[in-house]
């Protein structure tokens, strides 16, 4: 059973960065498709990236597309979220996740490993 924890979340001013990490444990992350997806207040679970652990091969919806850098590091059983230019509508909670049923996936309901989720707040 893997399990998720997500760090690196805090409060930070409009234009600034963040960088978010998921840790893995009880499994490697290599093989996995491994993702990032976020959720507002009162708005639904959003995608943000997605990485084929496998392939390196990455996507990022068109909201984030330029700003974020998503990357793993198999060998530390590792996700991460390098997030620059950040917009107060990148506000949310963040969530890290991870499926081995696909190599790589941008619907939620992909996948079966996810985090508790870290907190990110951009003030304007």
């Amino acid at each position: 059973q893997v399990q998720l924890v997500e760090s690196g979340g805090g409060l930070v001013q409009a234009g600034g960065s963040l960088r978010l990490s998921c840790a893995a444990s009880g499994g490697t992350v290599g093989g996995a498709a491994m993702a990032w997806f976020r959720q507002a207040p009162g708005k639904e679970r959003e995608f943000v990236a997605t990485i084929s652990t496998t392939v390196a091969h990455t996507y990022y919806s068109d909201s984030v597309k330029g700003r974020f850098t998503i990357s793993s590091d198999t060998a530390k059983s590792a996700l991460y979220l390098q997030m620059n230019s950040l917009k107060p509508e990148d506000t949310a909670v963040y969530y890290c996740a991870a499926t081995y049923r696909f190599s790589v996936m941008t619907a939620d309901l992909g996948y079966d490993y996810w985090g508790q989720g870290t907190q990110v707040t951009v003030s304007s």
